[in-house]
């Protein structure tokens, strides 16, 4: 795959109306410096969908979801990042130019074709050891032993990395040919000890993208401690949460189909593929994500859910039900325990029924479905008594995208539940007032304690180019609420990485707590960070003070101290002086007028 060049890349972002995008989807009204309309990602009535034009961005105060035009034109056309960026550049006619070199291939594309060579030969010599070689004996009497043939074992390339950590770091170098910086960003080998190797005396499962290009390994622990699976850990080319396990080899089937069955492991898909079942995929050591669901919904309408028997495995169906619904997928659960009903003990997954009843039971087994409703229903009655059952519904009427459908679901459940339809739909309407009054509370009060340090890190974040001035006057050891330190930290990495050019939606997406991402676009969307240029002043000015008042109260504690030595009191009440002179300084240049910035405009 080629990349735009980042000239490309940027000149399309700054040529993007965000208004005339997402006003091709939903109706907009201007109100202040900003439109509004119904958010189309959740139902409501009155309009908190929000769209900054000179940041090109959107929010909304509902379901708090937010990020920059592209990640709007993805979620509603179901695209990649790039491939948004290549439905911009056409609309707003900014030629498509491709990063290349002397070779005609782009630098990163370039180096992503590398490592993917790399996992090629290494899945290779993986399957060659657990084939042939002595040391992989163990591991294929293991493979055999679930039942696995040689042909779904060459099918899915399974292999076995060998016990020595270093052997692999002497291979690459003396017979590949590699250098010890490539090698150390293959994710092949721990970052802290380049030369040991991640995978050893492990069953190796290679990971491909659609494409059938291998991008990543998962390893099974045979024996000995550690944990029981290995992923690789995640880079250009592999990202958990947007990845599925064998989907190369399960998409004409998919696509056939127009359906997926969706298992929790490698073994459990490989089993299913065996038996007869070839559309199916799973997850890679995470939950089943919102984006792997719009990859699916590309070419499936149907999700079969076939999670372990056990509490967690029913748990995270329950999960994947409302990331199903809400991705516009039909959701149904297999219920495997329906078919081997009367046996001693019932099998827990699917790589298990393979192994003690055959591929034949598995295929019969895997067809024992019922709908997600259904399923959630029943899981409801664990509760105690109505109302909170059907309370522990209303998640699932929430993530439907039709109210005729949600209608004909709140009947079920009232017929379920043994009670009148009309109290279920009051009931439901009731919670969903009050979850709106919430999230409009929520703008008083965030859901964060918004402190100096947090505001000012969450302000910077949105103007990044304020970054450089910021970092030069605080240092991260400045800060002390942890919040504060995630964003300063994030925006270190991006700026030692990317200098001053930093995408602001790009920026904001990275920020792994979810509380904290929402929180630092809340503010922005309400227009908190309109004077940036003077809060950065304000804020740097507030933060230093604090550091300083801290330091100030230590000393003035530690000068009451009647045992302290008299050398050590005078360079005390030196650093008190010293102090008292920079909080002095520091409050005369906030209190001076500052003329207007492009920031203040």
């Amino acid at each position: 795959m080629a990349f735009l060049t980042e000239g490309c890349k940027q000149q399309v972002l700054d040529s993007i109306d965000a208004v005339a995008v997402i006003g091709d989807y939903l109706r907009l009204e201007k109100k202040g410096g900003r439109y509004w309309g119904l958010c189309p990602f959740h139902h409501e009535k009155t309009p908190s969908f929000t769209v900054d034009p000179g940041r090109r961005g959107f929010y909304c105060f509902g379901c708090h979801k937010g990020g920059s035009v592209i990640s709007f034109v993805m979620e509603m056309e179901k695209l990649s990042f790039g491939e948004a960026l290549e439905v911009m550049a056409k609309r707003f006619g900014v030629p498509l130019v491709y990063a290349t070199d002397a070779f005609g291939a782009g630098a990163e594309d370039k180096r992503g074709d590398e490592y993917a060579e790399l996992y090629r030969r290494m899945a290779g010599t993986f399957h060659h050891f657990l084939m042939e070689k002595s040391d992989g004996a163990a591991a294929k009497r293991y493979i055999m032993s679930r039942g696995i043939s040689t042909d779904s074992i060459m099918l899915f390339n399974l292999g076995y990395a060998p016990a020595d950590r270093s052997w692999l770091y002497r291979f690459l170098i003396s017979k590949g040919g590699f250098s010890g910086a490539f090698l150390a960003g293959s994710g092949l080998f721990f970052q802290k000890s380049p030369q040991t190797a991640f995978f050893t005396n492990r069953l190796v499962f290679p990971i491909q993208d659609r494409n059938g290009r291998t991008v990543a390994f998962g390893g099974r622990l045979l024996e000995g401690e550690g944990p029981k699976y290995l992923n690789s850990p995640e880079s250009a080319l592999f990202k958990k949460r947007l990845s599925l396990y064998a989907l190369d080899l399960a998409l004409p089937s998919i696509r056939s189909e127009k359906s997926v069955y969706l298992a929790e492991g490698y073994m459990d898909v490989i089993a299913l593929r065996q038996s007869g079942v070839a559309n199916a995929v799973a997850p890679l050591g995470t939950a089943f994500t919102g984006e792997q669901a719009k990859l699916l919904r590309r070419w499936a309408d149907r999700v079969y859910l076939l999670f372990d028997s056990d509490e967690a495995g029913q748990n995270a169906a329950l999960k994947a039900v409302l990331t199903a619904r809400k991705n516009g997928l039909e959701c149904f659960v297999v219920r495997t325990a329906d078919y081997f009903r009367g046996e001693a003990e019932l099998p827990k997954d699917p790589a298990e029924i393979l192994q003690k009843f055959g591929g034949e039971a598995l295929q019969k087994s895997v067809k024992c479905t019922i709908s997600d409703l259904e399923y959630v229903i029943s899981r409801s009655k664990f509760l105690q008594n109505k109302s909170r059952q059907a309370a522990f519904l209303f998640p699932y009427l929430d993530a439907l995208d039709s109210e005729v459908t949600r209608d004909v679901w709140i009947g079920l459940i009232a017929d379920a539940l043994g009670v009148e339809r009309r109290s279920v739909r009051e009931d439901y309407r009731r919670a969903e007032k009050a979850v709106k009054e919430a999230g409009e509370a929520s703008l008083k009060a965030p859901h964060l304690r918004s402190g100096d340090e947090l505001f000012l890190m969450a302000m910077v974040c949105c103007n990044p180019a304020l970054f450089r001035t910021l970092r030069s006057r605080l240092a991260l050891e400045d800060l002390t609420d942890p919040y504060a330190k995630e964003l300063y930290i994030i925006l270190e990495e991006w700026f030692r990485n990317d200098g001053e050019h930093i995408e602001v939606w790009e920026l904001l997406r990275t920020i792994g707590d979810g509380n904290l991402r929402d929180y630092v676009m809340r503010q922005e969307a309400s227009g908190a960070f309109d004077k940036s240029g003077q809060m950065l002043e304000d804020g740097i000015t507030r933060v230093k003070a604090k550091v300083l008042e801290q330091r100030m109260e230590e000393i003035v504690r530690l000068l009451r101290d009647p045992s302290l030595e008299h050398s050590r009191q005078e360079d005390l009440l030196a650093e008190k002086l010293h102090i008292d002179a920079e909080l002095k300084e520091l409050f005369e240049l906030s209190a001076t007028p500052k003329k207007e910035t492009v920031d203040d405009r």
